[in-house]
């Protein structure tokens, strides 16, 4: 299976299934000298763990990281880092039933016409399972921004038509609550609405927005390795996200050019800074200085326990009732998992402009 591989200087490699032995993920690139341990990636790792509240699955997994290689006493060596977890509450028999027929909204049928086979316990490399390796790798990323100055924040934006508003924002209101929203009304609201679609047998779809802050002007090519649009390869590339915006999006399209473009002034000290930031930190495809926002759409949890309409590998239309344990709405576990393939992204273009001139 060919791409499971990101990133140009700094490398990650991720392996394993829902269903098998563990996850794991390999770091080529890291720089030596980098103080690491297992305790700095579990803190990431506990935020995207499976059972941790009414409204994610109750599949219980520890998610205990291990470091198999590149750290030695307390810091990176600059060879590969690998690590893994090793899975401990799979309950395959809940997938038996459907080994052969087709969910709607997931892959199956896609692996089905690639490979001409599948691996149905829970997905296989498309379950939600491997975003572990992901947000295992991006903690180490987080960690090397952080020698540079330069900070990503994500958080849950909206859950169904519930979102957060700017006047109740409240940072620190994100880790008081499951639903990692910033907007204590909000969370409130997302609860009640999240209730009715559970006794419905229903799930919701959400908005995260991450915001990295720090970064300096000039991250990211000109063509083809644009920061925007590696962030929307990267953010695009987790399972269920499907749509991707930078600074105002879409919304940009229905404005005008006076109210969309952000204005250079230079102020007391010198510097060149934007009044405004329309453009959500990014210009001709590198950082311009200001905070780079990006926002990811999730589609509602597939997996529901409503009787659905699809079709068997033997070509027969048949009806399926999904049984086992899934998440009702994914946005909450996928928060850190948006900080994750932006901190390695951004941490990716940053070494690789090191190289631009002398």
């Amino acid at each position: 299976m060919a791409g499971s591989t990101f990133g140009n200087i700094f490398r990650v490699m991720t392996w394993g299934e829902s269903h098998g032995r563990g996850i794991g993920v390999t770091i080529d690139g890291c720089p030596a000298g980098l103080a690491l341990s297992e305790e700095d990636i579990q803190v990431y790792l506990d935020r995207r763990k499976p059972g941790q509240s009414r409204f994610t699955t109750a599949r219980q997994e520890g998610d205990r990281i291990e470091i198999l290689s590149g750290v030695f006493e307390g810091r990176t060596t600059g060879t590969p880092i690998a690590m893994a977890a090793f899975n401990e509450d799979q309950r395959s028999r809940d997938y038996s039933a459907i080994k052969d027929v087709y969910r709607p909204g997931h892959a199956d049928y896609c692996y089905d016409a690639k490979y001409g086979f599948r691996d149905y316990r829970g997905g296989g490399r498309s379950s939600g399972r491997e975003t572990l390796a992901r947000v295992a790798a991006g903690a180490v990323a987080a960690k090397v921004l952080k020698e540079y100055g330069i900070t990503v924040t994500a958080y849950t934006k909206s859950i169904g038509p519930i979102e957060i508003a700017a006047e109740r924002f409240e940072l620190a209101e994100r880790d008081r609550n499951r639903l990692y929203m910033p907007d204590a009304r909000a969370v409130e609201e997302a609860e009640i609405y999240l209730d009715g679609l559970m006794r419905e047998q229903d799930s919701s779809g959400g908005v995260v927005e991450c915001v990295v802050e720090g970064c300096p002007a000039g991250v990211g090519e000109p063509v083809f390795e644009k920061l925007d649009a590696c962030l929307a390869k990267a953010i695009m590339s987790i399972g269920a996200v499907k749509g991707f915006e930078i600074g105002d999006g879409f919304a940009a399209a229905k404005s005008r050019g006076s109210q969309n473009n952000d204005a250079f002034r230079v102020n007391d000290a010198g510097n060149i800074y934007k009044e405004t930031n329309h453009a959500g930190g990014v210009l001709g495809g590198m950082s311009d200085g200001s905070p780079i926002v990006l926002c990811a759409a999730f589609k509602p949890t597939p997996s529901i326990a409503q009787k659905q309409e699809t079709a068997n590998r033997a070509g027969e239309n048949v009806d399926i009732e999904i049984y086992g344990r899934h998440d009702p709405v994914i946005v909450p576990r996928a928060v850190v998992v948006v900080e994750a393939m932006t901190a390695l992204t951004v941490l990716d273009l940053l070494l690789l402009g090191r190289s631009a001139r002398i």
